[in-house]
């Protein structure tokens, strides 16, 4: 069965892998790990290593089994290009992918540097929408990385927002999506820092999609992520790419 998503901007979850290491600021509040600690001590199948890196090969063949078309999050509890991912094993994920031409595969990493390694050798299928986490000013890097991959569809996730990011090149950026922190840690997101990159969103006609506010409000009150809403500028941004279109 397929493990229907809580995420706004996908429809399922698939999980090749899971755990994963923090590498940057914004992993600090991990929802992933907070929620394989939680699996692991409720004894859920898959999360007896608790957050280590762990690869689920019985789990390879679950899009095979959904006969309806599905949007895919993979790797919601880790990173498919993580640095202990063998190179064979991802084989075996995207030979899943290309079987499946009827879901569309959502992948989204900060480790832009194995992605491109790996890329480098291999053809992506086209039902694939490739991303990266640019969270900070620093990580625009991977923008530059991305923007030269050949994939259908290349997206930013622009969460947790944790500073102005400043001026973005959206070259060859088909979507971006943005949100707040949430949980008892979260960390603030400016409203400016967000309507910045919503309008150079419009400005450079790149999809834009506004996630969540999170824990903290627009009005930098601290609420709860429901309470909060997605409204951003008025509206609510639910934009999508235009599947195929470079």
């Amino acid at each position: 069965m397929r493990k229907k998503s809580k995420i706004e901007w996908t429809e399922a979850t698939w999980n090749p892998s899971t755990g994963c290491n923090k590498i940057t600021a914004g992993c600090k509040h991990c929802y992933a790990e907070t929620m394989a600690q939680r699996l692991q001590a409720m004894g859920a199948a898959g999360y007896e290593n608790g957050f280590q890196f762990t690869l689920m090969p019985t789990r390879l063949d679950m899009p095979l089994k959904i006969k309806k078309p599905t949007k895919f999050f993979v790797n919601s509890m880790s990173d498919l290009f993580h640095e202990e991912m063998p190179f064979d094993y991802l084989d075996k994920v995207f030979d899943v992918i290309r079987m499946t031409p009827r879901h569309t595969y959502q992948i989204l990493t900060k480790r832009e540097t194995i992605l491109d390694e790996y890329c480098k050798t291999r053809a992506l299928p086209d039902n694939v929408w490739l991303g990266v986490t640019v969270e900070f000013q620093k990580a625009k890097q991977r923008i530059d990385t991305l923007r030269h991959i050949d994939a259908k569809i290349r997206f930013l996730s622009v969460e947790p927002l944790l500073e102005d990011l400043g001026q973005l090149d959206l070259t060859n950026i088909h979507w971006v999506i943005v949100g707040g922190e949430s949980g008892p840690k979260a960390r603030v997101m400016k409203p400016e820092w967000a309507l910045k990159v919503m309008h150079q969103c419009n400005a450079q006609n790149v999809a834009f999609f506004f996630k969540q506010w999170g824990t903290w409000g627009g009005d930098g009150i601290r609420r709860s992520k429901k309470a909060n809403g997605r409204v951003l500028a008025g509206r609510e941004w639910n934009e999508e790419p235009e599947y195929g279109v470079i």
